[in-house]
């Protein structure tokens, strides 16, 4: 009876690390202070290490755990091909050239997890904390969009099957970054990795995405959905412009060119636009001027935008997609980068909305708009999913994945 009462003492009090290692963007941080939350609720301790503890400050402010900046490569790689094909050529660049450089990486996460005293450690995207983890005998469980949870026990996927990429190209760079670290697991007698995908997934992979939404593919059936995990955006409610126009949400991003072709595109065909451009929220001169056009100072509510929203404009970033697809709004998407033009892909191949990227650098945005506006399907197909997807919340969602993670605590300390 002592031992069963310490046991549960110690599981109660289990420390989950939560790391962040590639990737940019807010969305990583996050999605780990949603389940920091969960599990400082149910009493566990929580330590977070993240790529960049800068720009995440704001987000994570009020969260009262350890947070630390993550081991991350600073390197440039020379001869890299100008566009990656595969997670594998991705990984390269970033420590996993050569095992010399990657193991003292490696050791940094070990020395973090050592004083830290941790007992299950948490990646999403972070590769590298999870080879310490398992270089240490820790379980780890990885969380994330499909993007860097690849299908486990398989080759890589091609990245950009559109293209001639040879399949030769592709073997070969997985094959490298196997070498390189089950070269620095060797040297700690740990066990090694049987494929590339182990590495990114970790023991006990948790797929945060559905199916439409994967941007590899899988069929349903395939594995266990978690169904997205994310820091629901609340801000300030959406002014929209008087009239009588289509309501327009759109997050966009000075960094994107078209950004002022679709803004003036919005404003012809009459829409009534609420727009959040964080660089117009910080001072800079709006790049279209319209009295149908209301640039927000401040992040808007975007439950409360979409319930009312005709249509959504932003590059695919998960927590408005996903947020205007379970309110039934269908998107116009302007990807930024390969990830985002993926799941832009995926959102047209369901019918929910237009993948801009795919028109060239200047789509004609005035017959992209109309489609979208005139043609009912793509607001049904919008309904659809949300009807599909609509029944949990996003915190029975977090839940769900926090009771995995006490799973798999429970099953270390029997």
């Amino acid at each position: 009876m002592e031992s069963a009462a310490r046991q549960d003492t110690l599981f109660l009090m289990a420390h989950i690390h939560l790391a962040w290692e590639l990737g940019g963007g807010l969305g990583h941080a996050g999605r780990l202070k949603v389940l920091a939350h969960a599990l400082l609720a149910r009493g566990h301790e929580v330590s977070m290490s993240l790529r960049d503890v800068a720009h995440t400050h704001r987000v994570l402010a009020d969260m009262d755990v350890p947070k630390l900046q993550a081991p991350v490569w600073l390197h440039r790689t020379a001869g890299m091909p100008p566009t990656q094909a595969s997670l594998a050529e991705i990984l390269i660049p970033s420590g996993y050239l050569e095992a010399q450089p990657l193991a003292g990486q490696v050791q940094a996460w070990r020395s973090m997890f050592k004083a830290l005293r941790v007992d299950l450690v948490v990646g999403d995207y972070a590769p590298s904390a999870l080879l310490a983890a398992r270089s240490m005998g820790l379980p780890s469980a990885s969380v994330g969009i499909g993007f860097y949870s690849p299908p486990a026990g398989q080759p890589l996927p091609c990245l950009r099957e559109w293209e001639q990429v040879a399949p030769q190209r592709l073997a070969t760079a997985e094959a490298h970054v196997l070498k390189t670290a089950n070269a620095v697991l060797a040297r700690l007698s740990a066990p090694l990795l049987p494929n590339v995908a182990s590495l990114l997934l970790g023991d006990h992979p948790l797929l945060c995405t559905w199916p439409e939404l994967d941007h590899y593919g899988r069929p349903p059936q395939s594995a266990s959905w978690f169904g997205p995990n994310f820091l629901a955006q609340t801000g300030a409610p959406p002014e929209w412009p008087e009239g009588a126009g289509p309501k327009v949400f759109a997050y966009l991003k000075h960094e994107h060119e078209g950004h002022p072709g679709v803004l003036q595109a919005l404003a012809d065909e009459g829409c009534r636009v609420v727009c959040y451009q964080p660089e117009i929220a910080s001072g800079k001169a709006p790049p279209v001027v319209s009295p149908l056009i209301h640039y927000s100072t401040r992040p808007v509510s975007l439950d409360a935008a979409m319930a009312d929203a005709d249509l959504c404009v932003s590059h695919g970033g998960e927590a408005t997609l996903v947020q205007a697809l379970l309110a039934g709004v269908p998107v116009l998407l302007m990807p930024m980068q390969l990830e985002q033009f993926l799941i832009s892909r995926r959102v047209e191949d369901f019918g929910a909305g237009i993948n801009g990227a795919r028109f060239g650098a200047a789509p004609n945005w005035h017959s992209l708009l109309r489609r979208l506006l005139d043609d009912p399907s793509y607001r049904n197909s919008a309904r659809a999913f949300a009807g599909r997807h609509g029944g949990q919340t996003q915190q029975q969602r977090t839940e769900r994945i926090v009771d995995e993670f006490e799973r798999v605590l429970k099953g270390g300390l029997t």
